[in-house]
Protein backbone atom coordinates (compact mmCIF):
# COMPACT_ATOMS: atom_id res chain seq x y z
CA UNK A 1 0.00 0.00 0.00
CA UNK A 2 1.30 3.45 -0.59
CA UNK A 3 1.51 5.74 2.20
CA UNK A 4 1.85 9.44 1.86
CA UNK A 5 0.43 12.74 4.12
CA UNK A 6 -2.61 12.77 1.71
CA UNK A 7 -4.00 9.01 3.28
CA UNK A 8 -1.83 8.22 6.60
CA UNK A 9 -2.93 8.77 10.34
CA UNK A 10 -2.50 12.20 11.43
CA UNK A 11 -1.98 13.71 14.79
CA UNK A 12 -1.50 17.34 15.95
CA UNK A 13 1.19 17.94 18.74
CA UNK A 14 2.82 20.82 20.50
CA UNK A 15 2.13 24.24 18.84
CA UNK A 16 0.39 23.99 16.10
CA UNK A 17 2.54 20.79 14.75
CA UNK A 18 1.70 18.26 12.33
CA UNK A 19 2.53 14.19 12.24
CA UNK A 20 1.91 11.65 9.79
CA UNK A 21 2.63 7.59 10.54
CA UNK A 22 4.02 6.86 7.52
CA UNK A 23 4.77 3.18 9.07
CA UNK A 24 3.39 2.65 12.65
CA UNK A 25 4.71 -1.38 14.26
CA UNK A 26 5.91 -1.57 17.90
CA UNK A 27 9.42 -2.37 16.83
CA UNK A 28 9.74 0.61 13.92
CA UNK A 29 7.84 3.89 13.12
CA UNK A 30 8.36 6.01 10.74
CA UNK A 31 6.58 9.71 10.77
CA UNK A 32 7.18 12.63 8.77
CA UNK A 33 6.36 16.05 11.19
CA UNK A 34 5.73 19.42 10.31
CA UNK A 35 7.00 22.32 12.69
CA UNK A 36 5.72 25.77 12.22
CA UNK A 37 7.55 28.79 12.56
CA UNK A 38 8.78 29.59 16.30
CA UNK A 39 7.56 26.15 17.84
CA UNK A 40 9.45 23.31 19.92
CA UNK A 41 8.99 20.25 21.59
CA UNK A 42 10.20 19.97 25.34
CA UNK A 43 13.52 18.25 26.28
CA UNK A 44 13.18 14.74 26.76
CA UNK A 45 14.72 11.19 25.75
CA UNK A 46 13.76 7.83 25.18
CA UNK A 47 14.98 4.56 27.40
CA UNK A 48 14.29 1.87 24.28
CA UNK A 49 13.66 4.04 21.04
CA UNK A 50 17.05 5.28 19.36
CA UNK A 51 15.58 7.75 16.65
CA UNK A 52 16.93 9.08 13.17
CA UNK A 53 15.49 12.76 12.21
CA UNK A 54 16.07 13.31 8.45
CA UNK A 55 15.19 17.14 7.34
CA UNK A 56 13.35 17.56 4.06
CA UNK A 57 13.00 21.52 4.56
CA UNK A 58 13.86 24.31 6.44
CA UNK A 59 16.53 24.39 9.42
CA UNK A 60 16.35 22.44 12.68
CA UNK A 61 18.12 23.63 16.01
CA UNK A 62 18.84 20.44 17.90
CA UNK A 63 19.47 20.50 21.77
CA UNK A 64 21.29 16.90 21.71
CA UNK A 65 22.62 16.63 25.18
CA UNK A 66 24.65 19.75 26.08
CA UNK A 67 24.96 20.50 22.76
CA UNK A 68 23.16 22.43 20.38
CA UNK A 69 23.16 21.61 16.34
CA UNK A 70 21.84 22.92 13.75
CA UNK A 71 20.33 20.30 10.39
CA UNK A 72 19.51 21.95 7.11
CA UNK A 73 17.64 19.83 4.16
CA UNK A 74 19.26 16.85 3.29
CA UNK A 75 21.20 16.34 7.04
CA UNK A 76 20.10 13.70 9.76
CA UNK A 77 20.98 13.51 13.26
CA UNK A 78 21.14 9.76 14.67
CA UNK A 79 19.81 10.17 18.90
CA UNK A 80 20.60 6.90 20.83
CA UNK A 81 18.35 5.48 23.71
CA UNK A 82 19.11 7.91 26.64
CA UNK A 83 19.91 10.85 25.01
CA UNK A 84 18.79 14.58 26.04
CA UNK A 85 17.22 15.41 22.96
CA UNK A 86 14.55 18.80 21.44
CA UNK A 87 14.04 20.13 18.32
CA UNK A 88 13.16 23.81 17.73
CA UNK A 89 11.71 25.66 14.82
CA UNK A 90 13.47 29.17 15.31
CA UNK A 91 13.45 29.88 11.53
CA UNK A 92 10.00 32.18 9.95
CA UNK A 93 9.43 29.23 7.80
CA UNK A 94 7.70 25.35 8.19
CA UNK A 95 10.48 23.05 9.17
CA UNK A 96 9.25 19.46 7.63
CA UNK A 97 11.22 16.25 8.67
CA UNK A 98 11.06 12.28 8.64
CA UNK A 99 11.50 10.87 12.02
CA UNK A 100 12.29 6.76 12.23
CA UNK A 101 12.14 5.33 15.38
CA UNK A 102 13.49 1.89 16.26
CA UNK A 103 11.41 0.59 18.26
CA UNK A 104 8.47 3.09 17.98
CA UNK A 105 8.83 6.60 20.15
CA UNK A 106 5.55 6.53 21.34
CA UNK A 107 4.78 5.63 25.21
CA UNK A 108 8.35 5.48 25.55
CA UNK A 109 9.14 9.07 26.61
CA UNK A 110 10.49 10.78 29.65
CA UNK A 111 9.99 14.55 29.55
CA UNK A 112 12.76 16.64 31.55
Amino acid sequence: MIVSVNNAEHYKWGQQSDGWHLLEKDDLSLIEERMTPGSSEQLHYHEKAQQVFYILSGIATFIFEDETVYLKAGDSLHIPPFTKHQIINKSDEDLRFIVVSAPKSHGDRINI
